[in-house]
């Protein structure tokens, strides 16, 4: 699968829990709207990130990308009721950093 070189290193990030790497990857008023949760801004994203981490341990192995929509499916497994689960993250991308990241089921 040929993904978009910030959507792999979010990949590899996320599966290295690595918070600073995966907040690195965002633009300074980036967005990510997951859980029914909105996270404004690169500092708050690390947070949220970094409490998923501890949280779920959750893992990515991508299943398919969408280069026309910028939607990665992939299954997250962890430490969280019903894991694994497939997830749709929908990317919005401009200068190599991701500006808008929304997660659904």
């Amino acid at each position: 699968m040929n993904l978009p070189k910030v959507i792999a290193e979010l990949v590899t990030s996320q599966n290295e829990f690595d918070s600073a790497a995966y907040a690195d990857l965002f633009a300074e008023n980036a967005q990510v709207s997951d859980e029914g949760k909105k996270h404004d801004g690169k500092a708050e994203i690390e947070k949220w990130i970094d409490k998923s981490k501890t949280d779920y341990k959750a893992t990515m192995e991508p299943l398919n990308y969408d280069e026309k929509e910028d939607i990665l499916s992939a299954k997250i497994a962890g430490s969280f009721p019903g894991s694994p689960l497939i997830l749709k993250f929908h990317f919005k991308i401009a200068d190599g950093k991701i500006q808008n990241l929304k997660v659904t089921g």
